[in-house]
């Protein structure tokens, strides 16, 4: 028998109950699972590849001789696709590129004060490393919203991993988009250890001095010690279960609301949805319709999980269902409201969003062109979706000449003697009085 959606009237709850109302299932669990994430990364960063057998054969239940995927096997991945499925691949790669390719960040140059030269270049990051999940569910489009930015941004060494299936082969869909959008060195490795791989480099794996893509909360923990570790790689943002906060009036379809809540459920047990309705008529007629239409769902023993940690929320109006969604700050926030676009200008925080009935997040997660590798855990507040401009840096470079530093100088002189750094003040000093040595000889 399922758990129902948990109904609450927001306005009863006091604080302590509306925290615990919007607390996300995996936070619970957070500084257990980075102590065992830990301890993965440890032995992955000593051991190499000796520790990444003994957990992909621990773990994924299969011995592989070699964790990189070859040609054969991406022969055999793209010979498994119908027709329609690579079609849709190639879709939904060109409706991303395009979206993307007008995110390319472009140099400044700018002179700033009469002899003072000051630029920005746009430098891609050395080598990335891309992570696609394939846990409950392979995920060809996470290979797709990592590896099209990365193409983009001219990064030029690009590294893959996914976990291996019980066979020993990769996910053909995972393999083929992968390959479609440029990348050649795949490796069979998930969770924590795929993490550590990438973040060290081993005998097989690349090093990468950043690693992108979401995960579980093994993968969201590995990623976190990794970037606190100079020795490691910086991470993307903190991306692990999927989530979604929609916001419905009395005008919202209770089918629509339901499918769109199921829609991120089925993704992990511990994925969690968000309703926050000023209908307590909808809020009843949703609750019916998720218990309706999970009931004929293939993936309903992970959905009922993912269903009993969630909630429905009544809020008396939609400026309060706007608070609540803002203080959740959801990865994917639905707007089924009659005007959805007039509210847009009062979200703060959320990852991508999905404006009216008729915009599902399914869209975003495929083929509408944004990305879908966004920030959960809240994490919104601070973080932004996945985009090109996370894979390259930004590097700025100053030009001054003899008669700039003659102009600007003292000023740089004066600010530094106000910090009591004489040294700073004297590195100016000197080619000051060059200056004017130089000037009356």
């Amino acid at each position: 028998m399922s758990v129902p959606l948990a109904l609450l009237d927001w306005t009863a709850l006091d604080e302590t109950k509306r925290a615990a109302a919007l607390e996300r299932p995996a936070q619970r669990e957070a500084a257990s699972l980075l102590e065992r994430a830990g301890r993965i990364v440890a032995e992955v960063r000593e051991r190499g590849d000796a520790a990444l057998r003994e957990y992909t054969e621990q773990l994924d239940r299969v011995r592989l001789g070699s964790f990189a995927v070859g040609p054969a096997e991406f022969a055999a991945a793209e010979a498994a696709l119908t027709d329609e499925q690579l079609e849709a691949l190639r879709r939904a790669i060109d409706t991303v590129s395009r979206f993307h390719e007008l995110q390319v960040l472009e140099p400044l140059r700018l002179e700033t004060s009469p002899g003072v030269l000051c630029e920005r270049l746009i430098v891609p990051l050395g080598a990335v490393g891309l992570y696609v999940p394939a846990g409950t569910a392979p995920l060809p489009s996470t290979a797709i919203m990592l590896a099209v930015p990365a193409r983009i941004a001219g990064c030029p060494v690009r590294v893959l991993c996914t976990p291996p299936r019980p066979d020993g082969t990769a996910d053909p869909a995972v393999l083929v988009a992968a390959r479609l959008c440029g990348i050649g060195q795949i490796f069979k490795l998930g969770g924590a250890q795929a993490v550590a791989a990438m973040a060290y480099g081993t005998a097989s794996v690349p090093k990468v001095d950043k690693i992108f893509g979401p995960g579980n909360s093994w993968v969201t923990a590995a990623k976190q010690i990794v970037s606190a570790d100079a020795r490691g790689a910086a991470l993307d943002m903190p991306a692990g279960p999927s989530e979604v906060l929609v916001i419905a009036d009395g005008s919202a379809r209770p089918e629509f609301v339901a499918a769109d809540l199921l829609a991120q459920a089925e993704h992990s047990e511990d994925a969690q949805v968000v309703l926050v309705t000023t209908s307590r008529e909808l809020a009843v007629a949703c609750i019916a319709e998720v218990e309706r239409q999970m009931a004929v769902l293939p993936r309903r023993a992970i959905t009922e999980r993912s269903i009993g940690g969630s909630r429905v929320l009544l809020v008396p109006d939609l400026d309060m269902a706007l608070e609540v969604s803002n203080r959740y700050a959801p990865e994917h926030l639905i707007l089924q409201v009659a005007e959805p676009r007039a509210w847009l200008g009062r979200v703060r925080n959320a990852g991508s969003v999905f404006l009216g009935a008729w915009t599902p997040e399914t869209m975003g997660d495929y083929c509408s062109g944004t990305n879908h590798v966004l920030p959960t855990y809240g994490h919104a507040r601070a973080y932004s979706g996945l985009g090109v401009a996370d894979f390259v840096k930004r590097m700025t470079v100053q030009e001054v000449t003899p008669a700039g530093l003659a102009d600007l100088g003292r000023t740089a002189r004066t600010l530094a003697r106000l910090e009591s750094l004489e040294a700073h003040a004297h590195a100016v000093s000197v080619r000051l009085a060059a200056i004017e040595r130089e000037s009356l000889a």
